[in-house]
């Protein structure tokens, strides 16, 4: 059992060893979890191994639907089954117009954004339904919501991602599996510091301007911590959360419009 007096989940998650993504492990290993994690970067997965040695992380593309699916099968048997799922990996894209967006750009975004996503899902199913009960998250964005200039393959990405969650979620209550999709606004960390770099060499001003600027439609007038999607997931995959399903929730301080 938990701290918090729920069985121990067995948590998958792609992209686990930074960002969003560590925060997500350390929280559930925080309470006991069994956390399985993988993620493309050899240096974060050596990091995360030396500071959080309870989590088990593997190297694995999430573009690679084969090498997914091994993944899944590693992690089911190394934890003795699957509840929790966590579809975290995505990549920035490029900032341009999109009629400087180059099929190759378009291609590898749409691939980790959507296609990893499903793959880690469709692998993991049949391992949440001998469970009866399960968990999944996929994560969207803001620009799910909202048209995101000079970002068109990321926003069509996380757009679909809305759609896929919504329709496995319809697929899967009846087996006791709920999805739901987390759509975080700007978040503190290297993804956005390499976003705002582009957007100013794009716009011709500078890297403090652009962030001033990223901030001046969140009503909030903050930008997002890791560990608070992390709380977020946390909670919506919870037995607190059971009757939690479909839904895209929101958490970016109230983000007004994105430019």
């Amino acid at each position: 059992m938990s701290r918090e007096g729920e069985r121990r989940r067995r948590v998958v998650i792609t992209a686990g060893a930074s960002g969003i993504g560590r925060e997500v492990a350390l929280r559930f290993a925080l309470v006991g979890a069994d956390v399985t994690i993988c993620d493309v970067n050899d240096h974060h997965i050596a990091r995360l191994a030396e500071s959080a040695p309870s989590i088990r992380a593997v190297k694995c593309d999430v573009t690679d639907a084969a090498a997914v699916e091994d993944l899944v099968a590693y992690a089911a048997q190394a934890m003795g089954g699957l509840d929790t799922v966590i579809a975290n990996a995505g990549t920035a894209g490029p900032t341009a117009f999109a009629e400087d967006v180059s099929p190759e750009d378009w291609e590898a975004t749409i691939a980790v954004n959507l296609s990893g996503q499903f793959y880690l899902i469709r692998s993991s199913i049949p391992f949440l339904k001998k469970e009866g009960n399960g968990s999944i998250v996929t994560i969207s964005s803001a620009a799910g919501r909202l048209g995101f200039p000079m970002r068109a393959p990321y926003a069509a990405a996380k757009w679909g991602v809305i759609g896929l969650t919504q329709t496995l979620a319809m697929e899967l209550g009846e087996f006791g599996i709920r999805v739901n999709t987390i759509l975080p606004g700007s978040v503190e960390g290297d993804r956005m510091q390499s976003v705002l770099k582009e957007r100013a060499v794009h716009s011709g001003i500078s890297y403090e301007m652009a962030r001033e600027q990223e901030i001046e439609n969140v009503s909030m007038k903050r930008l997002i911590e890791p560990n608070e999607i992390a709380d977020l997931i946390f909670f919506i995959t919870s037995e607190k959360g059971r009757s939690i399903s479909g839904q895209s929730i929101g958490i970016c301080g109230n983000l007004e419009v994105l430019r």
